[in-house]
């Protein structure tokens, strides 16, 4: 019986590696490995630490690892199906961060989109960073746009690092920042988050190819979430790009707990609890009609309110 974190999920295959040290090797899930109260598609996923036996001495395609146990999580980070189903699928589990890739334009910002991800963040106890890619071309195309995103965000409480995967920009403290801990990447398709991944530690590709290769080929291939190491330290989670993000059902009450800035004068309210929607003396009204709260983020708080705990 020997511990392990999951560094790669291929439907029914699995690679185990024993971090710090970076060796993965193949695991099959046998048995019924559920988590309590889990109403995810998936017991198990990227991040998950896990007791595993080995049939062999060493574990290869005809003896792979066998997963008896997933230990308990820190955290993870969940997305929930936008189709009728509503079913929840665990992305990747005991994380220090998860880094947002966005861009204003090429493809365009949904901040409904951004906020729904954030707020993931926010209920599972995630640490979030949100890098603004494709900074090469904002300078002078939208410089506007870029200082006011910026204000909405770090005024919200989160740091934003303006970055190019094109020129490097950011890069260097986007790389300090992952060179610690475990790191999610994520964000919508387009965004250039695959480019900014490869700016952090151009010989990722190669190692990618060769895990690929020497372990997974002929059988699920197709990987949906992935761990490997950075050459400067840490270890990031990548992830396909995103093209809809539904959220667990919240109250309505609970909602804007998960908006920082709502939440630090929500206390202020006259009524508790506080919608923030039509009751008088709403602290949070006042503090986006004074624009404490910018009205980007507030409105994306109403539509959370109105999709009926649907998120879509």
């Amino acid at each position: 019986m020997m511990e392990a974190t999951v560094v790669k999920n291929a439907g029914s295959h699995f690679l185990l590696s024993e971090l710090p040290r970076w060796a993965p090797f193949p695991a099959v899930l046998r048995g019924k490995v559920r988590l309590e109260k889990s109403g995810a598609t998936n017991p198990v996923a990227v991040g998950d630490k896990v007791i595993y036996t080995l049939d062999a001495d060493t574990a290869d395609e005809l003896h792979p690892a066998v997963i008896t146990e997933v230990l308990p999580r820190s955290n993870y980070v969940i997305r929930r199906s936008t189709n009728l189903s509503r079913q929840q699928h665990i992305i990747a589990a005991n994380l220090d961060r998860a880094v947002l890739v966005v861009t204003l334009y090429f493809p365009e910002i949904k901040l409904p989109f951004l906020d729904r991800l954030l707020v993931t963040c926010e209920v599972y106890g995630v640490k979030a960073v949100i890098v603004l890619n494709k900074m090469d071309l904002y300078r002078e195309l939208a410089p506007e746009q870029v200082r006011g995103f910026c204000r909405i965000y770090r005024g919200a409480g989160y740091k934003v690092i303006e970055c190019s995967a094109l020129t490097g920009e950011g890069i260097d403290e986007l790389r300090s920042i992952c060179s610690e801990g475990t790191s999610l990447v994520s964000g919508e398709s387009g965004v250039g988050k695959s480019s900014v991944i490869k700016a952090l530690d151009p010989s990722l590709d190669p190692k990618i190819g060769r895990i690929s290769e020497a372990h997974l080929q002929g059988r699920h291939t197709t990987s949906l979430y992935e761990m490997y190491p950075l050459s400067s330290g840490g270890f990031i989670v990548d992830t396909p790009g995103l093209r809809g993000f539904g959220l667990v059902d919240l109250e309505k009450e609970e909602i804007a707990k998960y908006f920082p800035e709502m939440l630090r004068v929500a206390d202020n309210c006259r009524f508790i609890p506080c919608t923030h929607t039509h009751e008088p003396g709403c602290a949070v009204k006042a503090a986006v009609d004074s624009g404490l709260i910018s009205p980007e983020r507030y409105n994306s708080y109403l539509g959370m309110l109105e999709e009926d705990k649907k998120f879509r």
